[in-house]
């Protein structure tokens, strides 16, 4: 099946040109002309958003989960389009584009069981106590309500999964919150593709059109327009942390400041401890190259660091990890700018103070291939440039003296989405001291594994302390991440005809 990109904008049900382009720059395949966005485009969008909000922000749980399976539905009819463009557009290959596509589609689902169960609204009782001294009580209820149009920015990595129908959209339109989506340059017609499953599914359902547009493409001033519209309520985003913190800044400056809900990645250091290592050195090594070269390491959970203490046992874990990576293939980066940014990013690491070349590459023009660099605890310490994130498959090895420089180097950690820590029962003691801190590091902490998969359930936390995420106290995958976009109102002696139904 061959998909014909139109290249407009969906704004309140109505597909719409602009006069100003750009081109498409796939991986693969023709370029294609799309309809550059403009702030007049956000401002219609959002109107149109807030209008909807009156029936859709009121509407019964029942109906919007039958919306969020309606849209589901229509992406799955759409697969063999979706597919085939979002491969040409990211280079990424056939079945992980089908397995994101699921996933996209799982959480959608995933979401309208949620709403369907009714506990996330958090609806609390106090009873009327006229009769209490000294002074009466008065009949009190509270509920979580949505809190109004949310901007979601779509995410160059995951074309679905975190994009037009990703997971900060459907959370959105779960808590009862009309979207605007601005799509990502990176892959325009397969957002395309899917608002068209998205609008399919509005008429479907007979909801408000203005409850979701997308504004493609734009200058800086269109993300701008969209975070200081006053109709707009909350940000989802997930990109870098230059751009989210610009977003942030501008959510805070506003007359009426909004919540900035940034996933901005992170370095997700691995602490590989001494019995693990001279039990299993050799497998905990194929095992994190495997990981960090998955998808040439385009995730935002891709492990950059591994922290070890020093001796012959480690040694092997590097070779190891060094002969893994040498074997790996170059892969198709998303963009021509993500490409040049990871190259930029490993000559300048490998250019530090104390840092030691164990594997160098050279890439084409949008190519990844590995890099593995080792470097003493003492010197990653000084240089705080080499706990930033390079975004691609690159390895950096913090090697400690011993515990108590290890336990250092966990301190110094900056927020992260995830922190592993790789033991055996020899251990167990180290483990236990480092675990108090690590926790207050990240939003996961995992155990004898690699972080390169997130599970979207009721108990993952993906977010973490600043700068892995501008909120800490929330998650933009699992069912908890509808919290962002819910805000606790109490009811005092209204009538139950008046209240809520959800709390009548």
């Amino acid at each position: 099946m061959t998909y014909t990109p139109h290249g407009k904008h969906l704004i309140a049900g109505e597909w719409i040109a602009s006069e100003m382009h750009f081109q498409s720059a796939p991986a693969s395949g023709p370029s294609f002309e799309i309809s550059n966005g403009s702030p007049d485009l956000v401002d219609r969008a959002a109107e149109a958003a807030e209008d909807a909000f009156l029936s859709y922000g009121y509407s019964s749980r029942a109906e919007r989960a039958a919306f969020l399976n309606a849209i589901a539905d229509e992406i799955e009819a759409r697969a063999e389009e979706i597919t085939a463009m979002g491969c040409a557009e990211t280079g990424l290959p056939e079945a992980r584009l089908n397995g994101e596509r699921g996933r996209t589609t799982g959480q959608l689902r995933l979401f309208a069981d949620h709403i369907l169960k009714g506990d996330y609204l958090d609806r609390r009782f106090d009873a009327a106590m006229p009769e209490r001294a000294p002074m009466p009580r008065p009949d009190l209820r509270m509920i979580q309500r949505p809190i109004g149009p949310i901007a979601v920015f779509g995410a160059s990595n995951f074309p679905l999964a975190f994009s037009t129908a990703g997971g900060d959209t459907a959370a959105a339109l779960a808590a009862g919150c009309p979207v605007v989506v601005k799509g990502h340059g990176a892959h325009p017609v397969t957002g395309e593709i899917v608002a068209e499953a998205i609008h399919a599914a509005i008429n479907r359902c007979g909801v408000h059109p203005g409850v979701f547009s997308v504004v493609q493409g734009g200058t800086r001033a269109v993300g701008q327009a969209l975070v200081q519209h006053p109709l707009i309520k909350a940000v989802g985003f997930t990109g870098s942390l230059a751009g989210g913190r610009a977003l942030f800044d501008l959510c805070m400056q506003r007359p009426e400041p909004i919540p900035f809900f940034g996933e901005l990645g992170a370095v997700n250091p691995m602490f590989v401890l001494p019995a693990a290592v001279g039990a299993r050195g050799e497998a905990l090594g194929a095992g994190w190259a495997a990981s960090l070269a998955m998808g040439a390491g385009q995730f935002c959970t891709n492990p950059g660091i591994a922290v070890v203490i020093g001796g012959e046992t480690a040694d092997v874990f590097i070779e190891a990890t060094r002969a893994a990576l040498a074997q790996t293939a170059g892969q198709v980066m998303l963009t021509d700018g993500i490409a040049q940014a990871y190259t930029t990013g490993a000559q300048a690491v490998g250019a530090q103070s104390g840092v030691q070349e164990l594997l160098t590459s050279v890439c084409g023009p949008r190519e990844a291939k590995p890099f593995l660099f080792k470097v003493s605890a003492a010197d990653w310490l000084k240089n705080h440039a080499l706990s930033e994130e390079v975004f691609g498959p690159l390895g950096l090895v913090v090697v400690a003296q011993d515990a108590r420089e290890m336990a250092e180097v966990a301190r110094s950690l900056v927020g992260q989405l995830t922190v592993t820590l790789h033991f055996d029962a020899g251990d167990t003691d180290l483990a236990r001291s480092l675990l108090p801190v690590l926790e207050r590091k990240a939003g996961r902490v995992l155990a004898n594994g690699f972080p390169t998969g997130v599970e979207v359930s009721d108990t993952m936390v993906h977010g973490g302390p600043y700068p892995a995420s501008t909120n800490f106290g929330a998650t933009s995958v699992g069912t908890m991440s509808i919290r962002r976009f819910l805000r606790p109102v109490c009811f005092q002696n209204i009538p139950s005809d008046l209240l809520p139904t959800d709390l009548q």
